[in-house]
C-alpha cells in the first residue's frame, strides 16, 4: 500500500482451478502473489486493496465463494467470514456474489486501478488466467480509469524474505535434505530412475510436504546433459553418474537442490575430478552473493572461475579462451545455463535482476559441467540467504555434498 499512488486501488485474483478433461482438473495451486499478501490458499478468490478509500470498510477486502453445508459435504470446509480474518488480518470479508456491486462503489472513488500481470522474466503463459480475465472486463467496464502495475512493487517485495518466510524455506531443505539421505541409501546399480524419485516422494510427503516443487530431474548417465530431463524412465547402470535436481515444497514455498552422485557408490577418478571442479565453482561463486552484487556482473564473474577449472581439466586450452565470443565464451561449451535465481514461493522467484541484490534475498548457487562426449555431467546447487554482512547462509548447509561424504553415505547400508 505504501508503494501505491494516491487515489488508487489495487486487485488480485487466485488462481484457476484448471481442467484435465471430463471432470478431472490439477491439482489447485493458489496464485502466489495472492497467497503473499494474503495468506489465502483457497479458489476464486479475490483481495482488494484500496488504501485512500473514504471509507475503512473499502480499505482492505477479500471475496470469497460463499460457504454452505453442500459444499462442505462435497468438496470440504471453505473460509468462513472469521476463518478468512483469522487467516488473513482483513475484517472485510464479502461474498464473491457482491464483488459487482462493491467494486462499482469504490471504483468511482478511486482513479487509478493496479492490475496484476506476469512480468517474471521466463514466463510463457499460454494460458489466459483468471487474471487475465478479470484485467478484460475491468477495462471493458471502466475505461476512464488510469492503469499502474503491481508486479513491480511485488517483485521487490516478495525478493526480501521475512524471517517467518525463511523458516518455512529451511523446513523445505530440511524435507530435502531426509529425502536425499534416503536415495542415497537406496541407489545401487539396475535400479529405474522413477524408482528413486518414488523414494523422494515417499520422504517428502511424510514430512508434510506437497512433495516436489518442481517437475523432478532424475537423470542418469548422458540424461544429466538434457538440462530439464524429466522422463525419469530410464535404468541405472554400474559405473554411472546420477544428476538429482528434486526440492521439495513445504506451505507453498519452495526448495531447490541439485547432487551429482554415484551409481556405484564411488566416483572414478575422473568423475571426482570434474566433481570437486564444480563443487569449487560453487564455493567461490556463494561468497560472491553479498548486498550491492548485480546479478549480471555476478555471472561474468562466476564464468572466469569456471574457465578457469575447464582449463585444468584440459576442456579448454588457452587459445579456445583468447578466441572467444564475448556474446557466448568459450566456458559455455560445458556450462550453458545461469548460476543463481531468486527462490521463494516460486522455485524462480520474483526478484528484479537489474536492481542490486539485498540482504534476506535467496539464492540458488548452481554450477555444473556437461561432457556428452563421456557420458555424464554433474550439476551442484545448495540455496542461500543473502546477509547484511559476511558470506550467504546456506539453507542446505547439512545436506551432503562432499565426494568422499556421499560415498561414505552410500557404502554404509
Amino acid at each position: 500500500m505504501a508503494n501505491m499512488k494516491p487515489k488508487s486501488l489495487a486487485v488480485f485474483n487466485s488462481n484457476d482451478i484448471y481442467p484435465i478433461g471430463a471432470d478431472s482438473t490439477m491439482p489447485f495451486q493458489q496464485a502466489r502473489d495472492l497467497f503473499y499478501l494474503s495468506g489465502v490458499d483457497q479458489e476464486t478468490s479475490i483481495l482488494v486493496m484500496f488504501p485512500d478509500a473514504p471509507s475503512e470498510k473499502h480499505r482492505e477486502m477479500l471475496f470469497l465463494t460463499e460457504t454452505n453445508e453442500h459444499i462442505a459435504v462435497w468438496e470440504g470446509e471453505k473460509l468462513t467470514k472469521e476463518k478468512a480474518l483469522e487467516v488473513s488480518g482483513i475484517k472485510n470479508v464479502y461474498w464473491l456474489k457482491d464483488f459487482k456491486k462493491v467494486f462499482f462503489e469504490v471504483m468511482t472513488q478511486a482513479e487509478t486501478v493496479y492490475f496484476n500481470t506476469n512480468e517474471h522474466y521466463r514466463a510463457n503463459i499460454e494460458t489466459e488466467t483468471r487474471e487475465a480475465r478479470f484485467v478484460k472486463w475491468c477495462k471493458e467496464n471502466y475505461p476512464a480509469h488510469k492503469v499502474e502495475k503491481s508486479n513491480p512493487i511485488l517483485q521487490r517485495l516478495r525478493s526480501v524474505k521475512d524471517p517467518i518466510e525463511l523458516d518455512l524455506m529451511q523446513t523445505a531443505c530440511d524435507i530435502t535434505e531426509k529425502a536425499f539421505r534416503r536415495v542415497l541409501r537406496f541407489v545401487k546399480p539396475g535400479v529405474w530412475e522413477f524408482e528413486i524419485e518414488a523414494e523422494y516422494w515417499h520422504e517428502m510427503i511424510r514430512n508434510r510436504s506437497r512433495g516436489f516443487a518442481y517437475t523432478p530431474i532424475i537423470a542418469s548417465g548422458s540424461n544429466a546433459n538434457v538440462l530439464h530431463y524429466i522422463e525419469n524412465n530410464q535404468q541405472c547402470k554400474e559405473g554411472e553418474l546420477i544428476l538429482l535436481d528434486t526440492g521439495a515444497e513445504y506451505a507453498n514455498y519452495a526448495s531447490d537442490l541439485s547432487r551429482t552422485i554415484p551409481v556405484s557408490g564411488k566416483y572414478t577418478k575422473r568423475q571426482k575430478e570434474v566433481y570437486n571442479a564444480v563443487n569449487r565453482v560453487k564455493n567461490d561463486a556463494t561468497k560472491m552473493l553479498v548486498p550491492g552484487t548485480i546479478w549480471a556482473d555476478y555471472h561474468v564473474e562466476v564464468g572466469k572461475l569456471m574457465t578457469s577449472e575447464l582449463l585444468g581439466l584440459g576442456l579448454l586450452d588457452k587459445a579456445d579462451v583468447q578466441n572467444e565470443d564475448p556474446e557466448w565464451p568459450a566456458y559455455k561449451k560445458y556450462f550453458m545455463h545461469g548460476t543463481s535465481h531468486h527462490i521463494g514461493l516460486d522455485t524462480h522467484d520474483y526478484g528484479l535482476l537489474h536492481e542490486p541484490m539485498k540482504a534476506n534475498q535467496v539464492f540458488t548457487v548452481e554450477p555444473g559441467i556437461y561432457l556428452p562426449d563421456e557420458g555424464f555431467g554433474i550439476r551442484l546447487e545448495d540455496d542461500v540467504v543473502i546477509q547484511s554482512k559476511g558470506d550467504p547462509f546456506n539453507l542446505m548447509r547439512n545436506i551432503p555434498i562432499e565426494a568422499e561424504e556421499i560415498e561414505e553415505i552410500m557404502n554404509s547400508k
